[in-house]
Protein backbone atom coordinates (compact mmCIF):
# COMPACT_ATOMS: atom_id res chain seq x y z
CA UNK A 1 0.00 0.00 0.00
CA UNK A 2 1.02 3.29 -0.97
CA UNK A 3 2.18 6.32 1.78
CA UNK A 4 1.27 8.70 -0.57
CA UNK A 5 -1.93 11.00 0.21
CA UNK A 6 -4.22 12.90 -1.52
CA UNK A 7 -3.12 16.65 -2.16
CA UNK A 8 -4.94 19.75 -3.11
CA UNK A 9 -3.88 23.40 -3.48
CA UNK A 10 -5.64 26.11 -5.17
CA UNK A 11 -4.59 29.14 -6.61
CA UNK A 12 -1.48 31.25 -5.07
CA UNK A 13 -1.28 27.82 -2.70
CA UNK A 14 2.09 26.09 -2.08
CA UNK A 15 5.35 27.02 -1.15
CA UNK A 16 6.34 30.18 -2.13
CA UNK A 17 10.22 30.76 -3.16
CA UNK A 18 12.14 33.52 -5.06
CA UNK A 19 14.02 31.79 -7.44
CA UNK A 20 17.81 33.07 -7.62
CA UNK A 21 17.18 32.93 -11.78
CA UNK A 22 14.70 35.30 -11.74
CA UNK A 23 11.06 34.52 -10.89
CA UNK A 24 8.41 33.98 -8.23
CA UNK A 25 8.02 30.12 -7.82
CA UNK A 26 4.93 28.69 -5.87
CA UNK A 27 5.74 25.09 -5.54
CA UNK A 28 2.63 23.25 -5.87
CA UNK A 29 4.21 19.78 -5.15
CA UNK A 30 7.65 18.30 -4.43
CA UNK A 31 9.39 14.95 -5.27
CA UNK A 32 8.45 13.51 -1.65
CA UNK A 33 4.70 14.29 -1.77
CA UNK A 34 4.77 11.96 -5.02
CA UNK A 35 7.48 9.41 -3.47
CA UNK A 36 10.36 10.97 -6.28
CA UNK A 37 8.25 10.34 -9.31
CA UNK A 38 8.19 13.84 -10.51
CA UNK A 39 7.59 17.79 -8.71
CA UNK A 40 5.53 20.73 -9.85
CA UNK A 41 5.72 24.76 -9.62
CA UNK A 42 4.43 27.48 -10.82
CA UNK A 43 6.72 30.27 -12.31
CA UNK A 44 5.70 33.85 -12.78
CA UNK A 45 8.17 36.28 -15.20
CA UNK A 46 8.76 39.58 -15.96
CA UNK A 47 9.72 39.98 -19.94
CA UNK A 48 12.91 39.70 -20.95
CA UNK A 49 13.20 37.09 -18.25
CA UNK A 50 15.75 34.34 -19.49
CA UNK A 51 17.53 31.09 -18.84
CA UNK A 52 21.17 30.21 -19.65
CA UNK A 53 21.55 27.25 -22.17
CA UNK A 54 21.24 24.11 -20.17
CA UNK A 55 20.31 21.07 -19.97
CA UNK A 56 18.58 18.46 -17.14
CA UNK A 57 21.19 15.30 -16.85
CA UNK A 58 18.05 12.82 -15.09
CA UNK A 59 15.21 14.65 -15.89
CA UNK A 60 12.28 15.12 -18.28
CA UNK A 61 10.89 18.60 -18.07
CA UNK A 62 7.54 19.84 -19.52
CA UNK A 63 6.31 23.42 -19.26
CA UNK A 64 2.66 24.88 -19.98
CA UNK A 65 2.45 27.92 -20.31
CA UNK A 66 -0.52 29.49 -18.57
CA UNK A 67 -0.28 32.78 -19.21
CA UNK A 68 1.65 34.69 -21.52
CA UNK A 69 4.22 33.82 -24.33
CA UNK A 70 7.59 32.82 -24.23
CA UNK A 71 9.97 31.88 -27.07
CA UNK A 72 12.37 28.30 -26.39
CA UNK A 73 15.23 27.28 -28.19
CA UNK A 74 15.57 23.54 -27.76
CA UNK A 75 18.37 21.46 -29.59
CA UNK A 76 19.15 24.72 -31.74
CA UNK A 77 15.57 25.53 -32.96
CA UNK A 78 13.37 28.19 -31.55
CA UNK A 79 9.55 28.11 -31.11
CA UNK A 80 7.02 30.44 -29.64
CA UNK A 81 4.69 29.17 -27.19
CA UNK A 82 1.85 30.86 -26.32
CA UNK A 83 -1.07 30.60 -23.45
CA UNK A 84 -2.43 26.80 -23.83
CA UNK A 85 0.79 25.62 -25.23
CA UNK A 86 3.55 23.30 -23.71
CA UNK A 87 6.79 22.28 -24.44
CA UNK A 88 7.96 18.90 -23.28
CA UNK A 89 12.32 18.51 -23.11
CA UNK A 90 13.63 15.08 -22.39
CA UNK A 91 16.45 14.66 -20.28
CA UNK A 92 20.12 15.32 -21.94
CA UNK A 93 18.46 18.29 -24.81
CA UNK A 94 19.86 21.43 -24.24
CA UNK A 95 17.54 24.33 -24.00
CA UNK A 96 16.45 28.22 -22.78
CA UNK A 97 13.48 30.59 -23.12
CA UNK A 98 13.01 33.94 -22.89
CA UNK A 99 9.97 35.58 -21.74
CA UNK A 100 8.22 37.80 -24.57
CA UNK A 101 4.87 38.72 -23.13
CA UNK A 102 5.23 41.65 -20.04
CA UNK A 103 4.54 38.37 -17.78
CA UNK A 104 4.57 34.69 -18.34
CA UNK A 105 2.89 32.30 -15.58
CA UNK A 106 4.56 28.77 -16.47
CA UNK A 107 3.94 25.28 -14.93
CA UNK A 108 6.91 23.22 -14.53
CA UNK A 109 6.94 19.42 -14.05
CA UNK A 110 10.91 17.67 -14.22
CA UNK A 111 10.38 13.70 -13.89
CA UNK A 112 12.20 12.19 -11.71
CA UNK A 113 11.47 14.29 -9.18
CA UNK A 114 14.85 14.23 -6.90
CA UNK A 115 17.48 15.54 -9.14
CA UNK A 116 16.01 18.87 -10.46
CA UNK A 117 14.22 19.43 -7.17
CA UNK A 118 17.46 19.86 -5.10
CA UNK A 119 18.70 22.43 -7.54
CA UNK A 120 15.84 25.10 -7.94
CA UNK A 121 15.42 24.38 -4.14
CA UNK A 122 18.94 25.21 -3.83
CA UNK A 123 18.72 28.20 -5.91
CA UNK A 124 15.78 30.07 -3.53
CA UNK A 125 14.35 31.90 -0.58
CA UNK A 126 11.17 32.15 0.78
CA UNK A 127 9.47 34.58 -1.08
CA UNK A 128 8.77 38.18 0.90
CA UNK A 129 6.83 39.47 -1.75
CA UNK A 130 5.05 38.54 -5.01
CA UNK A 131 8.04 40.00 -7.29
CA UNK A 132 9.25 37.92 -10.00
CA UNK A 133 12.10 39.96 -10.90
CA UNK A 134 14.81 39.38 -8.38
CA UNK A 135 18.39 37.88 -10.14
CA UNK A 136 21.34 36.35 -8.45
CA UNK A 137 23.03 34.59 -11.17
CA UNK A 138 26.53 33.79 -9.13
CA UNK A 139 24.05 31.57 -6.43
CA UNK A 140 22.42 30.10 -10.01
CA UNK A 141 25.93 28.80 -10.76
CA UNK A 142 26.72 27.55 -7.13
CA UNK A 143 23.32 25.75 -6.97
CA UNK A 144 24.31 23.94 -10.52
CA UNK A 145 27.50 23.36 -9.47
CA UNK A 146 26.18 21.55 -6.14
CA UNK A 147 23.39 19.83 -8.06
CA UNK A 148 24.91 18.38 -11.43
CA UNK A 149 22.71 15.68 -11.29
CA UNK A 150 19.80 18.48 -11.75
CA UNK A 151 21.22 20.57 -13.84
CA UNK A 152 24.07 21.62 -16.06
CA UNK A 153 25.07 25.11 -17.47
CA UNK A 154 25.96 25.04 -20.78
CA UNK A 155 26.55 28.74 -21.67
CA UNK A 156 25.17 32.29 -21.74
CA UNK A 157 21.24 32.11 -23.33
CA UNK A 158 21.31 32.06 -26.95
CA UNK A 159 18.45 35.41 -27.26
CA UNK A 160 20.19 38.71 -28.81
CA UNK A 161 18.20 40.63 -26.40
CA UNK A 162 19.68 38.90 -23.09
CA UNK A 163 23.18 39.55 -21.20
CA UNK A 164 25.11 36.96 -20.90
CA UNK A 165 24.81 34.60 -17.90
Amino acid sequence: MSSLIPIIRNAGEGDKQSFSGGGLHIWKLLADDTDGAFFLFQDTMVKDKTTPLHLHPEAHELTFVLDGEIEIQVDGKRDRVRSGGMSFVPKGVAHAFIVISTEARLLTIQSPGAAGQAFYRGASDPALDDAPDIVDIPRLHTAAAQNPRGIKLLGPPPFATAAAI
